[in-house]
């Protein structure tokens, strides 16, 4: 029976160290504002974002034809194109091109995609071993955790966890924190690997049905060294990332990289169009319930998304949460509109982790409405009866209130200046109240804004009737 992911509880247990929770918003708010100084520098800015939404609508919208298309180059071009409808495919067709080139030893990039199908454990229980060359997602799988973020897997560790973490796995000096160093024992201690590598993994940011070729973008070159070294090259891409022109490809770099962490451009931003000289390239072409996410009306622009983590940067429950109390491959805004449409009972929690502020939306490079859809999956966990029982019947009590002028009048002015005002610890108490535990209840104020209204901005000959009418 699948049990609800309870985000709250796991924020919680994050939030137990306050140092770090503050260390993690600190560093998240400041990639936001590096965004937004990046979007400032560029006049056309709000332009390209517009253009970009409308790129992925219309590929979307014609997505059968642009496939079509895409294999048709891609296999022109010399890439062996394979189709998996799940992550139980993709991983299948995975495990038996490595099998037929007798690979035991696999270097891969970053990858969602290859994430959310649950790929690694798959492959590493055939006997396959893999090495993660980028260097967060190296850190994690030292760590045996999964990313905390679409474009920084280990933000919420510090340099002194990864010096801890590497004595114990790499063993290096315990006492040596400084990430020169740090750096430096890793390359050391996955260069070898790299060299030796039997095959090379990597996602795929963008492909181009017009030439056939797709795009890995990257800051540390990890992904070219696994693309170029061995002979074989496999690439894993879900069927939204396609676009249809060359032409179009400089929208999405030109908002990629400045949306995710406010730099110009990628460091590496590479193109795949045929195989090197003895080599092969294969791409896995996944759908994995994207073309169920293409037919549910409120929720397939989410296809959109070129998974810069933006949205993840702004979010005020992201940054105080962090990214592993979400139980799931994608986390945030995004992942609570991604997630719910793999498994709804499983993740019927996550639309909650939400104040429904906005920012999200405001800097999503291709607009997605994330608030919108967000709210959207909470109306669809109320229809399948997916709330918890204190939550269904808050929001029953709610509505009630709410609906009805003189209930509300009556919470407003014997609840809230009564009942708060004089037994506090009602509402104070972190037993009978666990909002609170993380939260502080304002001073219950002498007066509500209306009777305030009365008084001082009311004229004087209608105050007598409205006050009889309260």
């Amino acid at each position: 029976m699948t049990k609800p992911i309870n985000q709250a509880a796991a924020a919680e247990q994050f939030l137990q160290d306050p140092q770090r929770a503050q260390q993690y918003d600190q560093i998240l708010w400041n990639a936001r504002l590096r965004r937004d100084q990046a979007a400032a520098s560029i006049p056309e800015w709000e332009q390209l974002r517009e253009i970009a939404s409308q790129i992925k609508e219309y590929t979307l919208t014609h997505l059968a034809d642009y496939l079509e298309q895409f294999e048709a180059n891609a296999k022109q071009n010399g890439i062996q194109v394979h189709w998996a409808k799940d992550g139980v495919e993709h991983n299948q067709i995975v495990y038996d091109i490595l099998n037929t080139h007798q690979v035991q030893t696999l270097v891969k990039s970053k990858s969602m995609l290859q994430e959310e199908c649950g790929m690694v454990p798959f492959l590493e229980n055939q006997g396959i071993t893999i090495t993660e060359s980028d260097f967060g997602e190296r850190i994690q799988q030292l760590d045996q955790e999964p990313p905390s973020h679409i474009v920084m897997p280990a933000i919420h560790k510090n340099r002194q966890d990864v010096s801890k973490l590497f004595a114990e796995k790499i063993e290096t000096d315990p006492n040596n924190d400084d990430p020169h160093y740090l750096n430096e024992m890793m390359r050391q201690n996955t260069r070898p690997r790299f060299l030796k590598a039997d095959a090379g993994m990597t996602g795929v940011n963008f492909a181009i049905a017009e030439t056939g070729s797709f795009v890995v973008c990257t800051n540390e070159g990890n992904a070219d060294i696994g693309a170029n070294v061995p002979r074989l090259h496999i690439a894993s891409m879900g069927i939204e990332k396609l676009i249809p022109k060359v032409e179009h490809l400089a929208v999405f770099i030109r908002l990629l990289s400045r949306s995710a962490l406010g730099s110009p451009i990628t460091q590496y931003t590479s193109h795949f169009t045929q195989p090197k000289k003895g080599g092969e390239i294969h791409l896995v072409i996944v759908d994995n319930g994207r073309s169920e996410r293409l037919g549910m009306a409120d929720f397939w622009s989410s296809l959109k998304c070129i998974r810069c983590g933006a949205c993840l940067n702004t979010c005020p429950v992201y940054r105080r949460s962090g990214g592993l109390s979400y139980g799931a491959v994608y986390s945030g805004p995004i992942g609570m509109v991604l997630d719910p449409t793999f498994d709804a009972k499983k993740y019927s929690n996550l639309p909650y982790a939400s104040t429904l502020c906005g920012s999200c939306g405001d800097v999503c490079p291709v607009k997605i409405d994330l608030p919108e859809q967000i709210y959207k999956w909470r109306r669809v966990m109320a229809e399948k009866k997916l709330l918890s029982l204190p939550r269904r019947e808050s929001m029953k009590a709610a509505g009630m209130v709410l609906g009805n002028p003189q209930l509300y009048r009556f919470a407003e002015n014997v609840i809230l200046q009564k009942v708060m005002k004089y037994f506090p610890l009602l509402f104070s108490s972190k037993i009978l109240n666990p909002w609170v535990r993380h939260r502080a209840l304002p001073t219950v104020p002498e007066q509500t804004f209306k009777q305030w209204y009365i008084k001082n901005r009311q004229p004087q000959n209608t105050q007598k009737k409205t006050q009889k009418n309260l």
